[in-house]
């Protein structure tokens, strides 16, 4: 459906040169809710602006439904750019027209029929829940009643894609929520492929089902949503995912804090689906001759699969210890161990054999 091959952006301010985009590579297939998130800087926006050549490639190629706008005439590409609506943070609505004018401006612009405008401006204006707001200015709307507007004048041509800049971002909590499941709405009633950039992870966790996270001009992971949650793989995804889930010590339970004494080892347990409600903890302090103290633990839900994180301390000697870890991970639990410099690493039993046979 969207496809960026190579693609990257070199701005110009006199012999200065800003690379925005290096070398992006990203498929976006129909049906998607894809999500693509970074910083401020990380050229999320630049990216989104190329796929309606609001901003053209430097290099390389931003297919479109199998074509490649960049290379289309005039007139193809007017048409094409019909398959495309857009909305931006701060609405772009224009403040001398009313709610039903600013909807109509796509079809007036395309010189449609009256009675086809009328109709269809009150079939989008119904969709999004302002069909009473038809004949008001958008100085007398709330935030979240542009935004609708914005939504209904992006689906009045009947797009194929919606491009979702920051459509959130200037919105309170309770008004995000109620744009995303317009959103929601959009992709699943109009089968409509939505790509939506922010910076907040709680819009990706609500609702996208695949994810890309930028930095620095190029894509440094993607993959389906929640194996980002799960498995994050580069600093930048963890930290991220840690506005959202939780999975750090708080500082003020740190086990290697000088005025503690912690003789045990610290571990880190990751629990996806089914092993989130088992009563492994439990099992194993009574399986095995080890004292567990919980330093941290919680539980969320991603796309209907909960995943939970529990830290806690293990303190026996070696072999059991060992013995015990070897019985939680064979419950479908990830164990990490977290070492004094805060680093976390994989459990390996090798070592732990090793220091028991020599403890």
């Amino acid at each position: 459906m969207i496809e960026f091959r190579r693609v990257s952006k070199v701005f110009r301010s006199g012999e200065k040169e800003i690379r925005a985009l290096k070398d992006v590579n990203l498929t976006v297939e129909k049906g998607d809710i894809f999500g693509v998130i970074g910083f401020s800087g990380a050229g999320k926006s630049t990216l989104i602006r190329t796929v309606n050549l609001l901003e053209y490639p430097t290099s390389g190629e931003v297919i479109v439904e199998g074509k490649s706008l960049a290379k289309m005439s005039e007139k193809e590409l007017r048409k094409a750019k019909k398959s495309i609506g857009m909305i931006f943070q701060h609405f772009n609505l224009l403040h001398s027209k009313s709610v039903f004018e600013n909807v109509a401006m796509p079809l007036i612009l395309s010189k449609g029929k009256k009675k086809e405008i009328e109709k269809r401006v009150h079939e989008v204006l119904r969709f999004v829940g302002l069909e009473d707001k038809a004949q008001n200015y958008p100085g007398q709307l709330s935030g979240g009643q542009k935004q609708r507007v914005g939504i209904a004048r992006a689906l009045v041509t009947n797009p194929s894609i919606l491009l979702c800049d920051e459509a959130t971002s200037a919105l309170d909590p309770q008004t995000t929520r109620s744009i995303l499941d317009l959103l929601k709405r959009v992709n699943e009633e109009y089968k409509i492929t939505i790509l939506i950039i922010t910076h907040e992870m709680e819009v990706i966790k609500e609702i996208c089902n695949r994810v890309a996270v930028m930095e620095d001009g190029r894509i440094i992971e993607k993959g389906s949503t929640f194996d980002i949650f799960a498995h994050p793989q580069t600093d930048t995804t963890r930290n991220f995912v840690r506005t959202v889930v939780q999975d750090e010590i708080p500082e003020s339970v740190y086990p290697f804090s000088p005025s503690n004494e912690h003789p045990g080892r610290i571990f880190k347990m990751n629990f996806i689906g089914s092993s989130s409600g088992q009563p492994v903890i439990s099992k194993t302090a009574k399986s095995y001759d080890v004292e567990i103290n919980v330093l941290f633990g919680n539980i969320s839900e991603l796309q209907g699969i909960p995943i939970g994180h529990l830290i806690v301390e293990l303190i026996g000697t070696e072999y059991e210890i060992e013995r015990a870890l070897r019985f939680i991970t064979t419950q479908n639990i990830e164990v990490k161990e977290v070492l004094e410099d805060g680093s976390q690493h994989r459990v390996d039993f090798e070592r732990l054999v090793g220091n028991a046979l020599h403890g």
